[in-house]
């Protein structure tokens, strides 16, 4: 069952990219961590709506964080540029679904090492279903649904379609 079409995902994108600015006019930057490919989807398709709202010397630092989400232990998250940079920084970690809340958990060990001024999360999909003390910030979406349930995302970039979906 489709959740979020394509039109209504623009919305929420838009609104998340609001809010972000809202809640940091006078900033001078913000780097926007998406997790893994899909997070880091939201994150460009967040950097264009940010771009466009935000006043001309504002700038915007786009970066992924890899961690295997199955065996988040063996394999170290890590931030795909140098963890100095990230000091003293307002990062905003993206990611498409949250569930328990564990993978984001885990997406936090590299940038805790590099003592940011400020971590907020925010996902286009928020499930209730927290077993990690990981709160998203921002949220497209909250929904209660069973653990049976699986959400998917397909966040398109250019002319591909976004949608969500439950099943």
């Amino acid at each position: 069952m489709r959740i979020l079409d394509h039109r209504q995902i623009e919305q929420k994108i838009r609104r998340l990219a609001i809010q972000i600015l809202e809640r940091h006019y006078g900033e001078s930057e913000i780097v926007l961590a998406g997790l893994n490919d899909n997070g880091l989807a939201l994150a460009r398709r967040l950097l264009v709506d940010l771009r466009a709202l935000a006043p001309e010397d504002m700038k915007f630092t786009l970066t992924r964080i890899r961690l295997n989400p199955a065996h988040p232990l063996e394999y170290a998250p890590f931030v795909e540029m140098p963890t100095e940079y990230l000091r003293d920084k307002i990062i905003v970690v993206t990611d498409d679904v949250a569930n328990t809340g564990r993978t984001l958990f885990f997406a936090m060990r590299p940038l805790l090492e590099a003592l940011p001024r400020r971590v907020e999360v925010a996902v286009l999909v928020d499930r209730k279903h927290k077993s990690f003390p990981v709160q998203p910030d921002y949220v497209g979406l909250s929904l209660y649904t069973t653990m049976r349930d699986n959400i998917e995302v397909h966040i398109g970039e250019g002319a591909q379609e976004s949608a969500a979906y439950l099943f």
